[in-house]
């Protein structure tokens, strides 16, 4: 008696453009960590209560975590990069505007890095952002 198995196989091709805005949403994604991570060092805070959480754990942890959220949602999205939905024309162009909102907050980390001068002093977040006082120390 012969057991037949079945075989799933899922194969995809991506465009050069599309494998292109990929990269540029890890490589921002990178570069945003570490200009936010040069911004704490000079005195900044981080008012994101999601990555202030892993920022408590210490640098390493929050990179990882950083990492992890954005590069997980920009597979599924790649790879389901032909579903149509009704909300949105594809899921496409949810990374073009990934790509467009990194892009944008890495300029103005750039920004704000040319314009904030070091500062040894911790600074604790504004009462009105949170409940809670988060002091990050490198």
């Amino acid at each position: 008696m012969k057991i037949l198995l079945k075989r799933f196989f899922y194969v995809d091709r991506y465009s050069p453009g599309l494998f292109f805005i990929v990269v540029s949403i890890l490589f921002l994604c990178v570069i945003d960590a570490l200009l936010t991570l040069d911004l704490l060092n000079r005195g900044a805070y981080e008012i994101n209560p999601i990555m202030a959480y892993f920022l408590e754990f210490g640098p390493y942890t929050f990179f990882i975590a950083k990492y992890l959220l954005t590069i997980i949602p920009a597979i599924f999205l790649l790879m389901f990069g032909n579903i149509v939905l009704r909300i949105i024309r594809s899921t496409r162009s949810v990374l073009y505007a990934m790509a467009v909102f990194y892009f944008a907050v890495v300029a103005m980390q750039l920004y704000l890095v040319s314009n904030v001068t070091s500062s040894p002093d911790l600074k604790l977040p504004p009462k009105m952002l949170t409940d809670t006082q988060i002091v990050c120390r490198m």
